[in-house]
């Protein structure tokens, strides 16, 4: 079983919770080409601004991956503030959830603990360009661990 951080955006965390899939561009196949049913992914929402108010990088989620990868280009996946415009997303997994939380963990406090990130000063370089990226279990098991204590509540299977 391998453990993946995830990285989208407030739009597209409405289409994975409502739909139960998880895709990523066509720049990242070979990186979703790994992922395997039973593994595991936690949502990582990236900073932004939503409504004046800016929203700092948060985990919202664990989902389970419960298929192999497949293409789809149906567009289902917003690339509002992408790169390139227009990316339907269309190498995916399906995935369920297993936890969902109400209140978010906030990313930034975790950093000085996870063994992924070497440089943490420049943290956001371990992530930057990426769709999601293979964590160490020890990594996985502290965010679980914070997210547990930290009393965010499981809002169930939505």
């Amino acid at each position: 079983m391998a453990y993946w951080l995830c990285i989208t955006n407030e739009a597209n965390w409405k289409v994975i919770k409502e739909r139960n899939i998880w895709g990523v561009p066509e720049r990242h196949k070979n990186t979703i080409a790994k992922v395997k049913p039973g593994d595991k992914l936690l949502i990582y929402l990236k900073q932004e601004r939503v409504n004046n108010e800016v929203k700092e990088p948060r985990i919202v989620a664990v989902y389970e991956v419960v298929s192999e990868p497949f293409k789809d280009s149906t567009r289902i996946f917003s690339s509002k503030g992408m790169k390139s415009s227009g990316e339907k997303f269309p190498w995916r997994v399906k995935i369920k959830p297993v936890k969902i939380f109400d209140k978010p963990l906030e990313f930034k406090p975790l950093i000085p603990k996870l063994k992924f990130i070497t440089n943490k000063k420049k943290w956001s370089g371990h992530l930057m360009g990426k769709a999601m990226r293979e964590i160490p279990k020890d990594d996985y098991e502290l965010i679980l661990k914070k997210l547990m204590s930290w009393g965010g509540g499981i809002s169930g299977k939505r």
